[in-house]
This record gives structure tokens, C-alpha cells and sequence, in this order.
């Protein structure tokens, strides 16, 4: 260990930037073994490792580098998988440059260890090698009820499993994963990892049930009454508007609507609704990782151009910088600085939108710039089409009324300690009380409410 003078930082390799937008396979290489080793080596192993504090499923990283070093795959494979639900999954798709590898002590000059990489390595090799997760047998007279199916589902679901507690899932959508499956395109994610895990779950005994809205297909009532726990991981799925004048024009969407569209087609559905952007202009207002997710696409669909429009500088922007370098490198361009104010309707579709500068003053209370429009700024961005990433909220469905599960004045669920909601029968987790955040903070919550569920049951 300690080789860090030794073995400069390296990221995977990526896929060259012609053959990547031909298709959605994912565009970063797995470490082979050998890189994935002298990457590893570069842990210093630190006595208080800030890496193990940053990430929010407090991982055994430093644990997991050192196996990975002294070829202990076995090890390191279990280490990685004792503390989260999907590593393989989380080493592709988390922002490590503000979690884990930014708080690695390696910043200060040599540059961090590639924690995410590493753990993609351990995990894929691991699989090729016959590993897999492991289950208890279904041992407890107890059963809970998952309603939804993404990242703060599948890892209660997956800790409850391993404690031989009965699952049912319920997913109203047509595939279960969520986000993880409608929410992050194929070039960051192969949709196979997804469907993968979830049938480990089905493997362990969980039953899951598709296209079972809750509400709708199946009561509230009879779920409470055939479980011995609920767990709420319904996310935040509504997507936000600018709420400004002409968004309502055909031609407008929503971020949520587009990637979902894009990646049902690429699952072979017959899809009425497309949004086709093939030789348009496409706008996409936002900066965070789903507005890079919707240019990415929108290069990848065939868009004439793709402009992502940010009211913040560069350095402000709130999405992985990784993913912004990936965008520019596949001709995104970028505009910043500027806010939307209107959007220009001609024969009742948009054909521009009206934008404002801006220039950023002191610190808010959250500790970011403010935006100050600048006057008299006003320009026009032509567009065929517009997207707007502009973040998501908690859908608040009719049955958590009916349950007598309180929310709060912005829609979240509100849970106390234990992650119980005012119906103590009921637990959540994820973006459908803390608001929409990461998948690794889903993960996290999913895992601690099944924590208390297992406490609660036995």
C-alpha cells in the first residue's frame, strides 16, 4: 500500500467519442485487474478515512481497497457488498467527486484514489467469477410490502432479504429498477445491471409485482391489512416547470418524459408519445446530471444541434463535472449565465426561447451565489424543441391520505428517526422524504428503515 507517489491517478478508459454516439452502451471500461490493483495501492489507509465519513452508506472503502491490492477478490467482493445494496451499480453512477474521492486525503495534490472505478472492478469481476449475493432463507412468519422499485426499494428489499424477511414489490411502471432504469440512460448505466439485481431479489423469494398502482390496481386498505410492514420508496417523480409563459406548447417537455420515452423505445416498446429530436434544435434548461443526461441523449438521437442553458457559471453547476466533460466532448454546447424568461409561440409551437442574463452576487442562505438578472438583457435562442431538467418533487398520491400518512408543506413524507411515518406501520425512505437527491442517499435510507422494520419485526 501507500504507492501513491508511485502510481499516478487514473480514470477507466472511455469509449472514443465517434463510437460511443452510435449507441447506448455505456461509455467507461471496467478496470482490468492489474490497473485496478496499483489503483487500490494508492490508499494510504487513513486512521479516520474521510472517504468511509463522506460516502452515505459509510462503505468499508480503505477495507475494500487493500483486499483489491493483495488480490483478495473474495474479500473484497463481501466487504464491498456488506454495507450496499448495488456497488457495481453505485461505482458507475455516483458523483465520487463530491462524495468519496473528494473527501479522499489524495486531493491535496496527488490526486484521489479512484474509489468508484475500484468498485465497479471488484463487483463485475466478482460476477464473472461465479459470485453472487448472498441471501438468508425466508425464516420469519413476517412479511413487508415495497411499494416502488427503485434505489430506496430495491436496497430495503435487499437488506430485509438477507434477514430472511418475506418481500412483496410493487412497481406501477412496466419494468422495476426506477430511476436506476428509466431515469439514467444506457451509456451510464446498462439497463442488464439493473434487471440483474432485481432478480437476485426474486431469487432470494421476493415476489415482484408490475404494472400494480397502488390506489388503483391494488387498495391501500388490503395491502395494511395482508402486511406486517410498508415501505414508501416512491421517489420524486414529478418533474418541475419554469413556470414561465408558452411552456405549454407541444414542443416543451419534461426531462423525466423524454429519457423515459427514449429508453422504453430502446427496450423495444412501440412508444406513441416519442419525442423525436432527430435533426432539430434542441434546448435543454438546466445543470445538474439530468440535464446533462437529456443533451447526451439528444446528440445521441440525432439532434441538428444541443444547447444546455444554465443560469449559473461553470463552476456553480450542481451535476457530476465528469458529465459535463463527457457532454462537451459529444458537441453539447453550453450557455452560461443565462435564466429563461418566456418562450416565443408561433402557430401555437415554440420557436424560441426568451432568455435573460444573469451575474451571481453573495452567498445565499444554502451557501451558493445569487442570481441577479441583468436589465435591458433579453435575447431570443431558437429552438424546435425544449426540455426542462429543472429537478423533480414527490408526487403526492391519494393513498397516503387514505393511510393517514402525513406529508409535509412541500409534499415529502415525514418519517421520525426510526423512518416511521405517522401510520407506525408504515416506513419510507429516499427521495420521497428528503426531496429528489442522489441514488447512493436512497440506498442509505433504504437500508436503515429496513433496519428498523427487522427491529420492529423480530
Amino acid at each position: 500500500m501507500l504507492n501513491f507517489t508511485k502510481f499516478e491517478r487514473v480514470n477507466p478508459n472511455k469509449r472514443d467519442v465517434l463510437q460511443r454516439l452510435k449507441d447506448y452502451n455505456e461509455v467507461y471500461e471496467v478496470f482490468e485487474k492489474n490497473k485496478a490493483r496499483e489503483q487500490s495501492d494508492r490508499c494510504m489507509q487513513c486512521g479516520d478515512p474521510y472517504c468511509h465519513s463522506k460516502c452515505p452508506l459509510h462503505n468499508f472503502i480503505p477495507a475494500w481497497l487493500k483486499q483489491t491490492a493483495e488480490k483478495n477478490l473474495e474479500l473484497a467482493f463481501a466487504l464491498s457488498n456488506e454495507t450496499s445494496p448495488f456497488p457495481e451499480i453505485l461505482g458507475k453512477i455516483c458523483p465520487h467527486d463530491v462524495l468519496c474521492e473528494g473527501a479522499c486525503s489524495l486531493n491535496t495534490g496527488h490526486g484521489a484514489v479512484s474509489i468508484g472505478a475500484v468498485e465497479t472492478h471488484i463487483n463485475e469481476t466478482a460476477f464473472e467469477n461465479g459470485m453472487k449475493p448472498k441471501f438468508a432463507p425466508i425464516k420469519l412468519n413476517k412479511k413487508v410490502a415495497i411499494i416502488g422499485s427503485g434505489p430506496a426499494g430495491i436496497s430495503a428489499a435487499t437488506f430485509l432479504l438477507r434477514k430472511g424477511i418475506a418481500v412483496e414489490m410493487f412497481e406501477r411502471d412496466d419494468r422495476a429498477g426506477g430511476l436506476l432504469t428509466y431515469g439514467i440512460p444506457g451509456f451510464k448505466l446498462d439497463k442488464n445491471a439493473v434487471e440483474r439485481r432485481i432478480n437476485w431479489l426474486l431469487e432470494a423469494g421476493m415476489r415482484l409485482h408490475v404494472n400494480c398502482e397502488i390506489g388503483k390496481d391494488k387498495s391501500i386498505e388490503s395491502l395494511e391489512s395482508e402486511f406486517d410492514a410498508i415501505f414508501l420508496g416512491i421517489g420524486a417523480t414529478a418533474g418541475r416547470w419554469a413556470k414561465i409563459e408558452g411552456e405549454n406548447a407541444p414542443n416543451v417537455h419534461l426531462a423525466i418524459d423524454f429519457l423515459k420515452r427514449i429508453q422504453k423505445r430502446n427496450f423495444g416498446n412501440i412508444v406513441e408519445d416519442f419525442i423525436d429530436v432527430k435533426d432539430k434544435n434542441v434546448v435543454v434548461i438546466g445543470g445538474g446530471d439530468t440535464a446533462m443526461d437529456c443533451v447526451r441523449t439528444s446528440v445521441r438521437e440525432g439532434a441538428k444541434t444541443v444547447k444546455c442553458l444554465y443560469r449559473r457559471d461553470e463552476a456553480n453547476m450542481p451535476g457530476s463535472k465528469k458529465e459535463v466533460i463527457n457532454s462537451k466532448e459529444e458537441g453539447v454546447e453550453f450557455i452560461f449565465n443565462v435564466s429563461p424568461k418566456s418562450i416565443k409561440i408561433e402557430n401555437d409551437i415554440a420557436v424560441a426561447i426568451e432568455l435573460e442574463e444573469t451575474t451571481l452576487s453573495e452567498p445565499d442562505e444554502s451557501g451558493r451565489q445569487r442570481v441577479t438578472v441583468v436589465e435591458n438583457s433579453q435575447y431570443l435562442e431558437e429552438a424546435d424543441i425544449i426540455i426542462m431538467a429543472l429537478g423533480f418533487s414527490p408526487e403526492v398520491p391519494a393513498f397516503l391520505k387514505e393511510a393517514n400518512v402525513e406529508i409535509n408543506s412541500w409534499g415529502g413524507i415525514e418519517i421520525n428517526s426510526k423512518y416511521q411515518t405517522s401510520n407506525e406501520k408504515f416506513y419510507a425512505g429516499g427521495d420521497c422524504q428528503r426531496g429528489a437527491h442522489l441514488a447512493v442517499t436512497a440506498a442509505a435510507d433504504g437500508r436503515e428503515a429496513a433496519k428498523e422494520i427487522i427491529k420492529a419485526l423480530s
